[in-house]
């Protein structure tokens, strides 16, 4: 069985929309679990004032009966509260005559002139930044929510934690086991545990709030006890870190990913990046005596826990704004400045966890191919 999801919606459009096909059937879940998951994505020290707006709670439409998947469509919405202020601009039907926050100024980083270039929407790039906005995550976040609860069943946990916000680094090895993780990582205001690298971080963010600036930083996501053998060394696009690449660099402002040692491997001879084996009479079977590789070897999963690093350049909204193009005048001008955050990076591995999620169950549904709970079980 196939695990496959869509989304659709503008940033201040009506409603988000998503679909998550294949769950097995017999999956319990309800809309509190899934706002649970959207609470959290809303959490972290320099966000801006969207998130006092929006409640981001999910409305199940379709394929969850009396608290279980029926394993037809799952069909989730989540209503922009915001839109009550954007209803002329973001309404579907013609509108004749001028539209407030029209864009004529694309900001550099960001995906407004590439868009505008490809779709044709130099008219008004509100056209592009409504899609392109990372406020489609959050309906990711949802759908997510339907695999990490199936994951859960299986005593596979999945957790995150910041290591840097700009110049500001966290080295300390996690001191806590990943089911344990988020608790404390939810209970820092930049998902950072450890106090002395947290209260850098947040004087970093003020500094360039100060500046009319924007941070980027680096996050971390675990999962616990994988079954081996997820994803295959068969064929290239089945290759499981190739599929956690593509996800990862699928979500907003990510620009680089890494798996266990990642880059740092290529600066260490292989006696030090490769994980040594013992047999453990006991139980019977192979131990890893390290996990270098970050739980996957030659494409597929081993067991060990999942480490997947990614790297959040900082976001295009500058309340200093850097020069830009009036595409209407072709006069220079101030790059255009809509809300935003100053720092997204712990929000980011929040939804870095649903990214390990949705590929994480895809990739166990692959391999187990059943319909419902009790068979996968």
């Amino acid at each position: 069985m196939a695990l496959r999801f869509l989304t659709a919606g503008e940033s201040h459009g009506k409603t988000l929309l998503g679909i998550l096909e294949g769950v097995p059937a017999g999956l319990e879940i309800t809309a509190g679990y899934i706002d649970a998951e959207l609470k959290r994505r809303k959490l972290g020290y320099g966000r801006g004032a969207r998130q006092k707006i929006e409640s981001d709670r999910v409305e199940i439409l379709a394929g969850i009966r009396h608290g279980k998947s029926l394993g037809s469509p799952i069909g989730l919405a989540i209503a922009n509260q915001d839109f009550k202020n954007w209803q002329e601009i973001m309404q579907p039907e013609p509108f004749s005559g001028d539209v407030a926050r029209r864009v004529d100024v694309p900001r550099p980083g960001h995906a407004d002139l590439a868009g505008a270039l490809k779709y044709g929407h130099s008219q008004d790039m509100r056209n592009v930044l409504e899609r392109a906005s990372a406020r489609e995550t959050t309906m990711r976040v949802a759908l997510a929510s339907v695999a990490r609860k199936l994951l859960e069943d299986f005593g596979v946990f999945i957790a995150s934690r910041v290591i840097r916000i700009g110049a500001v680094l966290d080295d300390s090895p996690l001191g806590l086991p990943i089911p344990e993780l988020n608790a404390a990582a939810d209970a820092s205001p930049v998902r950072c545990p450890s106090p002395k690298p947290q209260s850098q971080m947040i004087a970093a963010i003020e500094a360039a709030k100060k500046e009319g600036d924007s941070l980027g930083g680096v996050f971390e996501v675990y999962a616990c006890d994988p079954p081996v053998g997820l994803g295959s060394y068969v064929h290239w696009d089945r290759r499981f870190e190739g599929r956690l690449a593509q996800a990862f660099m699928s979500l907003n402002a990510v620009k680089g990913v890494e798996i266990g040692l990642g880059f740092a491997s290529g600066a260490a001879p292989g006696s030090r990046v490769h994980d040594a084996y013992r047999w453990d009479a006991e139980r019977a079977r192979v131990l890893y005596e390290s996990n270098r590789s970050g739980g996957i070897d030659g494409g597929m999963t081993t067991g060990q826990p999942l480490v997947v690093r990614a790297v959040m350049k900082p976001l295009a909204t500058l309340m200093q704004p850097l020069r830009s193009v009036n595409l209407a005048t072709h006069e220079d001008a101030a790059a255009h400045i809509e809300r935003s955050d100053v720092c997204s990076v712990p929000a980011a591995a929040v939804i870095g966890e649903s990214l390990l999620a949705l590929e994480l169950c895809a990739a166990l549904l692959e391999k187990f191919g059943v319909d419902s709970m009790p068979e996968l079980r």
